[in-house]
């Protein structure tokens, strides 16, 4: 995953609602330096919230926003302790947090990295690796294919 680097993981969130865990991958995504304007990309990931919510099941959600405050796909990961209500599509609390902000003109970026993420979808195993690392290397090399 070229685009994750071990200062875009956060592990621990505080967020017990939806918006405070998006607060949080807001200012998570913030340390890559890309992002011009923390409002505007905020306003982006709750916008598409508005049409369809991005909680998958397994307690993945995947926030994600179209936005002029990146100029390039930036994307970061969020871990919580406790499950956050998400209106995820099993009706689950969510713990893993996929957050992507990317350029409204380049979509190539932002599927290619949904779809490495998406093993995480299939693997029970990885899902629950994940939930244990005590860092963020170890969530990078959870990920690894």
């Amino acid at each position: 995953m070229t685009v994750l680097s071990p200062e875009l993981i956060a592990l621990h969130l505080a967020g017990t609602t939806k918006d405070e865990i998006i607060d949080e991958l807001i200012d998570v995504a913030m340390k890559s330096g890309k992002v011009k304007d923390r409002e505007l990309a905020k306003a982006s990931v709750l916008e598409r919230e508005t049409r369809m919510s991005t909680g998958m099941k397994h307690g993945i959600a995947i926030p994600h926003g179209k936005t002029s405050a990146v100029s390039e796909l930036v994307a970061c990961i969020g871990i919580s302790d406790t499950d956050v209500d998400f209106d995820a599509l099993d009706h689950k609390g969510c713990k893993i947090y996929i957050m992507t902000l990317s350029p409204p003109e380049k979509t190539g970026p932002h599927l290619q990295f949904l779809a490495e993420v998406s093993m995480l979808f299939r693997s029970e195993e990885k899902r629950q690796a994940i939930l244990k690392a005590s860092s963020p290397a170890e969530i990078l090399d959870v990920l690894k294919p």
